[in-house]
């Protein structure tokens, strides 16, 4: 993982890279600042995918998969209450 700054100045989470040639460089970041960017990241991606997982609720009720949009709807709910969580450590880490 790598932290990045997007247009805006924030800290956030890049991919894993590789080099072929190994070198030794250090990163000057904090460990709170690295973790409140992956906090923040993971909260936005949840949040991303519970909106797709409602699309796709709905999408399966119209087609007349009731049980499977339950499930769904249920395992977003959960999204929810996870994501709650998140926010609740990014505020307490914010401080």
């Amino acid at each position: 993982m790598h932290l990045v700054h997007d247009e805006n100045g924030n800290l956030i989470v890049h991919g894993d890279h590789n080099h072929e040639d190994h070198h030794d460089h250090t990163h000057h970041h904090e460990p709170k600042d690295e973790n409140l960017a992956v906090l923040t990241y993971m909260l936005q991606h949840n949040e991303h995918h519970a909106t797709e997982l409602v699309q796709m609720a709905e999408k399966l009720e119209k087609e007349g998969f009731s049980d499977t949009a339950a499930e769904i709807r249920e395992g977003v709910e959960n999204f929810h209450k996870a994501n709650a969580h998140l926010k609740k450590a990014l505020e307490a880490l914010n401080k």
